[in-house]
């Protein structure tokens, strides 16, 4: 009988703990951020505790960690709890749940130790060629991820517009591809888990900023790309989205807040007319619009006017740097949010990582649209503000790329007088070199397809953005002659890489699968790439251009040290280019050796040049 209580007395033991394990596993669903780090420049640190009804109880913590504010909103089921991590080492913290002054559960929560100089970490910058790859169309390195049981969308390469199988252990398999290329840095579109049931592929319809998206592979995978990647002296850049998240976001199915997103009554879309941010003459409303609309139905629009918003967002951020060693950020629909908002965001980032470079998507065509939103902007000033951006993305210049080069004919406004006109603007900007300059990207026309596949104008456009002053990017595949028609749909301009995925007929990932075809613009490319890596005049130098003749463009970039030369012929006919007009820049210089041909050039008299052709001379 005695045995018999002391069995029951055990059971009742038993059964209280796997209650009280239910009940705690119950209270917490998620906690963002899921850890952090030990050491950081802010060290105020929101958690955000997620679980049912758990604002009714009281959090506590160990290790004598300071909790400096707790915020409850309207939703029980989120608590903010804010703590001070100052001078608080690397540890395993506790946080405890009372009730009633009794606890309910705790949840354990690791600072974690920082790598060594990681604030001081050195980020891209003119000296980098930027390759853009969407990695669902890159290259399927694990088959086995191409569908998740969880997620909606399966994979499907026969539907243009689903899910193709690119990962990142596609990309990590070639990344010797892409260093012969001559890039040094990787800007991959976004790549967290996007569950939306249809075109998830862009992943720009985030429904887990916190993870990865499994078709893609792990977190550590992330974090394993970036370790290859630093091996070979590259860099990573990731694609980071404040303005929106996908309509399958978790929060969407539970709102923190009812101001967490932005709404209007019924669904408001925004009208995409930036110019009103800055248009002293705008009425309120249709910047209400522009700012909070929704960026389309399926990507509801976050409002980091709410400080619980803009400090979640900033957090995941640096959370993403720290935990994955990253080298820098390209951000996308940049000024489609609060710009108060934005360069707050901006300057926490780089408050905490001085050397960091972020550049923002401001798709607009006009040079003070896009100068105001670059840090220390005179323009922005105008207003009293100061986006603390780095650098913005040149899309005036991408505009005029593949028109100019198609423009064979010279009249006032058309062919090569658009890259003149375009960098006599320069002067708005506070640093030219820290901008963004692409002639196509996931958005835009394929380059090729608007050439025609002609070789010579290719050769052209990469010419350009090899020598001219900024951060060039390249769009994956256009190096191998890719294309799309754009007006067919976005699936057409994001093609699959050939060779890619297993029985693929054509593996342009290698010399010896590559079409003739394919090689003549891959070797033009990689030779190009290549020779800038190690030339600072084109990195760093200053510019002097010359007014364009008989569609002929004539610039200099140069230091004290170097001199280099760029002259293009735009004609469809063989030009004959006179230097005497340029001895402001030849000075003493006598001859000039093509980094492409191998060939001399005497600069004494001129330079006859092919149809649409040019040259890079290295001056000496």
């Amino acid at each position: 009988m005695k045995n018999l209580k002391i069995n029951c007395t055990f059971y009742k033991l038993i059964l209280m703990v796997l209650l009280f394990s239910a009940s705690a596993k119950a209270q917490i669903q998620k906690v963002e951020p899921p850890f952090w780090y030990a050491g950081m420049k802010n060290p105020e640190l929101q958690i955000m505790f997620y679980g049912k009804n758990i604002s009714q109880y009281e959090a506590s913590v160990s290790n004598n960690v300071v909790i400096k504010n707790v915020e409850k909103t309207e939703n029980p089921n989120y608590l903010f709890v804010t703590i001070d991590t100052q001078n608080i080492k690397a540890s395993e913290l506790v946080f405890s749940f009372k009730n009633n002054n009794k606890v309910a559960f705790t949840q354990k929560y690791s600072l974690k130790e920082r790598r060594a100089n990681s604030a001081d970490r050195k980020s891209y910058d003119a000296s980098d060629l930027i390759y853009l790859i969407m990695p669902d169309r890159f290259a399927n390195g694990n088959p086995k991820n191409d569908s998740d049981p969880v997620l909606t969308e399966k994979g499907n390469r026969a539907e243009p517009g689903g899910r193709h199988g690119g990962d990142i252990e596609g990309i990590i398999k070639n990344l010797d591809y892409i260093s012969s290329l001559g890039a040094t840095t990787i800007w991959s579109t976004p790549l967290c888990e996007d569950n939306d049931k249809q075109h998830s592929y862009h992943t720009y319809g985030q429904s887990d900023v916190y993870k990865i998206d499994p078709r893609y592979g792990t977190n550590d995978d992330y974090a394993r790309l970036s370790s290859e990647m630093h091996k070979k002296n590259m860099k990573l850049v990731m694609d980071y989205v404040t303005n929106h998240w996908g309509i399958t976001h978790w929060m969407m199915k539970d709102i923190p807040t009812k101001t967490w997103f932005n709404q209007f009554e019924t669904f408001t879309q925004t009208h995409h007319r930036r110019e009103v941010i800055t248009d002293i003459h705008a009425s309120k409303t249709d910047q209400e619009v522009c700012v909070d609309g929704w960026f389309v139905p399926s990507m509801p629009d976050l409002n980091l006017r709410n400080p619980l918003v803009a400090k979640y967002l900033t957090q995941n951020a640096i959370w993403w740097i720290e935990f994955a060693n990253l080298d820098g950020f390209r951000v996308d629909t940049y000024n489609y949010s609060d710009k108060t908002a934005m360069s707050n965001w901006a300057k926490s980032i780089t408050d905490e990582y001085p050397n960091f470079n972020i550049v923002g998507e401001i798709w607009m065509h006009n040079q003070a649209n896009l100068s105001f939103w670059q840090k220390d902007s005179k323009i922005g000033a105008i207003e009293n503000y100061n986006s603390n951006l780095p650098s913005v993305m040149d899309f005036t210049l991408q505009s005029q790329v593949t028109s100019a080069f198609n423009e064979d004919t010279p009249n006032w406004d058309s062919g090569l007088i658009k890259f003149y006109n375009n960098f006599a603007m320069d002067f708005l900007y506070p640093n030219t070199n820290n901008i963004l300059v692409f002639a196509e990207n996931h958005d835009t026309d394929r380059m090729n397809d608007k050439f025609k596949y002609d070789l010579p104008k290719y050769k052209l456009a990469m010419t350009l953005l090899a020598t001219i002053r900024g951060i060039p990017q390249v769009y994956y595949g256009s190096e191998i002659g890719m294309g799309g028609d754009k007006s067919k749909g976005d699936a057409d301009i994001r093609q699959d890489f050939p060779g890619g995925w297993a029985g693929d007929k054509n593996n342009a990932f290698t010399a010896a699968g590559r079409t003739a075809e394919q090689a003549k613009y891959f070797d033009f490319t990689s030779k190009l790439f290549n020779w800038r890596k190690s030339n600072e005049a084109v990195h760093f130098g200053k510019m002097t251009h010359y007014i364009p003749e008989n569609n002929t463009y004539v610039y200099f970039r140069y230091t004290d040290a170097k001199t280099v030369m760029v002259v293009f012929n735009n004609n469809a006919k063989e030009q004959v280019v006179k230097t005497n007009r340029f001895k402001e820049n030849i000075k003493n210089f006598k001859s000039g050796k093509d980094v492409i041909t191998g060939k001399t050039f005497d600069l004494a008299t001129e330079i006859t040049l092919e149809p649409k052709s040019a040259f890079i001379l290295e001056l000496e």
